[in-house]
Order: C-alpha cells, then sequence, then structure tokens
C-alpha cells in the first residue's frame, strides 16, 4: 500500500511534543532529555552495542506521565546505518498514533527512507490489521523530501508487484502507467496488441499467445527542457508466468506474479523523475504479457521474428523474459537513440542461485555505465555483482536455424551469463547494462522494489 506514515518537524525539546507517549532518542544521548539515569549506565546495564538498529525501551515519567522510551543505535552514522535505525523504529513504533525522535547526526535522507520503508504493507485480509506509525515527528532536524520522494517510489513499484495476478494483466499494468505519466507530468504511449503485430513485436506477441490477456508495450517518457543525454530504462513485465508448455512446477508458481518487478522497478522510478528534478530525458519501456498455456501458445521449436529483424529460436517458454526485453532492447535501439540502455528483470534462477537473495547481477558492456551503477548501489544499500559477459560462452546459445537460441545448450550452465549474451544481441552496440534481480527483488514478506532506490541515486548524480 502506499506510504501512510507522515514526516514533520518539531522544534523545542522532545518531551514537549504534544501526544508524544512513545519517545526515541540515539544511544549517544540528548543534551536536552533527561531519562533520569545516566544514559551510558541503562545502556550498560541492557548490554547494548550501538549497533544500526539496535533499540533499548525503558518506561519513564514525565512530568507525572509514564512513557516509553527507545535508546536507538546509529552504528557508524553511515547512510546505511541510518537508514536501518529509522526502519527499526517505525517497525518498534507500529501501531502507535505519533513517534517523537531526536535526530540522529548524520544523513536524514537515509533515516526517513527507512522509517517510511518500514511501515509499508500489501495485505487483502479482512478486519482490523495493525497500521504502521501515524507520525513520526523529528526534533532538532527536518525531514528529508528527497527521502520520501525516494520511498513513495519504491512503495509504488512495491504495490504494483504484490497485488495478484488476477487483477494485474498487461492492460492494468498499461492503466497503471497512464494514471502514473498523469499525476508525475509524463508522456505515455500504449502499444496494444494491434500495434505490436503492426510493427513487429515478435517476442511480446509470441510470450502472450497464450493468454486471453493480450500483451502491451508500455513507454514512459520524461522530457525536461535543456535535457543533452538520453537514458532508457526497460523493465520486464511478465504478470504472471506459468512456465507456457515447459511448464513449471506448482511451487514454483507461487511467486510468479511478482515476475514484473522489473517492470514496477521502471515505473516507479519514472515517478519519481519530476519530483527530483533529474537533469537528463528519460524513457520507460515496459514490455508486459501473461505467459500461459493453453492450444495458442507459443511451442518449444518455434521461431520467433523480434522488432528489428533478429530471429530467436525457443528452446523452453519458460525463458520467456528475454523475449519479451529483446523486443523493447531493438526498439530502444533502432527508433528512440539512446546514450544509454539499462534493462532490470528477474530473469534467471541461476542469478539467485549464484548470488542469494541480497545482490543484484550486473552485466555491462560499458565500464563507465557498470562502475556508476555499483557506486549508486552502495550508496542505495541495494548491492550488485558484476558478472561477466563471457565471449567464449556465445557458441552455447547458436541455433541452427535462428539468429540466436533463447536458452543454452544442455549441459553447458552459466544460465544468468546466457541470458545477458542473448539480450546483448538487441542492444545494437549501444553502451548497456542488464540487471538480473530474481533474488533481492522478492523478500520474505513479498516484493521489495529493489532496484528503484539504486537507479534514482544513479540518475541524480553526476554520472548519469
Amino acid at each position: 500500500m502506499p506510504v501512510l506514515t507522515r514526516v514533520r518537524a518539531s522544534e523545542g525539546q522532545l518531551a514537549q511534543v504534544p501526544g508524544a507517549r512513545l519517545l526515541a532518542v540515539p544511544q549517544g544521548g540528548d543534551p536536552g532529555f533527561d531519562p533520569g539515569l545516566p544514559v551510558e549506565e541503562l545502556l550498560s546495564f541492557h548490554e547494548a552495542k550501538g549497533e544500526a538498529g539496535e533499540i533499548v525501551s525503558l518506561p519513564v515519567r514525565l512530568e507525572g506521565t509514564l512513557r516509553e522510551l527507545l535508546l536507538y543505535g546509529t552504528g557508524d552514522g553511515s547512510p546505511a546505518a541510518l537508514r536501518k535505525a529509522g526502519a527499526a523504529l517505525a517497525r518498534r513504533a507500529k501501531g502507535k498514533d505519533l513517534l517523537a525522535v531526536r535526530v540522529p547526526e548524520g544523513d536524514l535522507t537515509a533515516f526517513t527512507e527507512g522509517a517510511l520503508l518500514a511501515g509499508y504493507d500489501f495485505s487483502m485480509k479482512t478486519g482490523e490489521a495493525k497500521k504502521p506509525v501515524g507520525e513520526i515527528v523529528l526534533v532538532g532536524g527536518e525531514p528529508s523530501a528527497r527521502g520520501e520522494v525516494l520511498a513513495a517510489a519504491a512503495a509504488l513499484a512495491r504495490d504494483l508487484t504484490n497485488t495478484p495476478s488476477v487483477e494485474k494483466g498487461p492492460a492494468w499494468m498499461a492503466e497503471q502507467a497512464v494514471a502514473l505519466a498523469r499525476d508525475a507530468g509524463l508522456e505515455v504511449r500504449i502499444r496494444d496488441e494491434r500495434e505490436l503485430e503492426a510493427e513487429g513485436f515478435g517476442g511480446l506477441l509470441a510470450v502472450g499467445s497464450g493468454s486471453p490477456r493480450p500483451p502491451r508495450l508500455i513507454e514512459l517518457t520524461y522530457a525536461p527542457e535543456g535535457a543533452t543525454r538520453h537514458i532508457v530504462l526497460v523493465g520486464k513485465g511478465i504478470t504472471f508466468d506459468t512456465g507456457g508448455i515447459s511448464i513449471k512446477p506448482s511451487a514454483a508458481m507461487q511467486t510468479m506474479k511478482t515476475d514484473m518487478a522489473g517492470g514496477a522497478v521502471v515505473m516507479g522510478v519514472m515517478s519519481a523523475l519530476r519530483a527530483l528534478d533529474v537533469p537528463v530525458k528519460v524513457t520507460g519501456l515496459v514490455p508486459s504479457a501473461e505467459n500461459a498455456f493453453s492450444g495458442s501458445a507459443m511451442r518449444p521449436s518455434d521461431v520467433i521474428t523480434h522488432y528489428g529483424g533478429i530471429t530467436s529460436e525457443v528452446l523452453n517458454t519458460d525463458a520467456e523474459g528475454r523475449l519479451v526485453l529483446a523486443d523493447a532492447l531493438a526498439y530502444a535501439d533502432k527508433v528512440l537513440d539512446p546514450d544509454l540502455v539499462v534493462d532490470i528483470a528477474t530473469l534467471t534462477g541461476a542469478a539467485k542461485l549464484a548470488l542469494g537473495l541480497r545482490h543484484g547481477a550486473l552485466f555491462a558492456t560499458d565500464e563507465e555505465l557498470a562502475a556508476a551503477l555499483l557506486e549508486a548501489a552502495g550508496r542505495a544499500d541495494e548491492p550488485l555483482w558484476r558478472m561477466p559477459l563471457t565471449d567464449d560462452y556465445r557458441v552455447a546459445i547458436e541455433s541452427q536455424i535462428a539468429d540466436v537460441s533463447n536458452i543454452e545448450k544442455r549441459g553447458f550452465g552459466g544460465g544468468a551469463i546466457m541470458a545477458a549474451l542473448f539480450l546483448e544481441r538487441f542492444t545494437g552496440g549501444r553502451s548497456w547494462a542488464h540487471l538480473d534481480v530474481a533474488g533481492p527483488a522478492r523478500g520474505g514478506e513479498g516484493a521489495t522494489g529493489y532496484g528503484v532506490r539504486l537507479f534514482l541515486e544513479w540518475l541524480t548524480s553526476a554520472s548519469a
């Protein structure tokens, strides 16, 4: 659901915030606040270590009223540590109307962002759910407007990804994009199945051919006055993935409503560009389809003609994400003429197997672009790990009857690399990066929005 917690500033002393029964002070103390015992003694008694996100709770009596005091750790004071501290406080205050916080030293953008995203929840349960803290009052500092924008964009990506596929088809995704464009001051174009066929988007049409809900290509454009650079972001938008005729085991389908997480990230990023005054032109492309099985579905051994004419042989219909991304990448190269292209997708189980749930896999043809994305990933605390585009592996996706096959030859391995090599064929030799986020896009509690803050850190930096 959207971010529901409000954040505002307050002057004066922490104990004087009206209605504040829950108070938070950094473990380093607050000169204007006396809890009744020296903070050092309290922390020693509780064996506190000062780690980021650590909270020591104790009752205090102030002006005749019993209140709860949270002594919170900020670790080394880095943005990552403050993000964790803000998140811990917001989780601890869940269900409360108000939390008054003496602000820590350091980056309030990260602190604000962590506090707001920690209150995120997506639930369709009936009855009363425990709501996030209603309001966080920052004493001694101003809430970060940037942090609020970053949190809202990530929450939007989470909402889109978490929505059940019974509601979420390609047309639904397109409707969300139209509403987003209206609110964020963007241009929008939606191509339906007739336009996709007329223009030759063979990958999208093939992947969507087994579903009664036809595919869409979403194109969002942010074009600030005076922009001299153009960046294209492409996000995989598979609204549900059965695997097609190469059907998945049932357990593997349970998270497949999230197979459009890359597309959701692109839409979340696009929603924030105007608010952050990003100085470059950005086009967001979301090729969206539902990969279903039926009598009209694509088959193993089919050959697809993609946008621009490159052909691919389908050896596995469950390797469908790269087929829709290929169309979008080729369109970006041949029509949009960008300076840089970056795609993001929940593309391969191999990337998740290699890197787990914390790191995204980064493939890139441009060293400066790779370095900029790695740096932004560090600032956003959404880590990437550089992976190779190995020339010797290209032989594994050669096809006897098409330009390329959509999976590697049996026994070759390296599935995430093979998928990246497949996509590279459609980039026209442009500066390009590919993020495979099959692991970090999905958390234990649902979608994470991984990639939104990373991209926004990058797009607002000089390196973009």
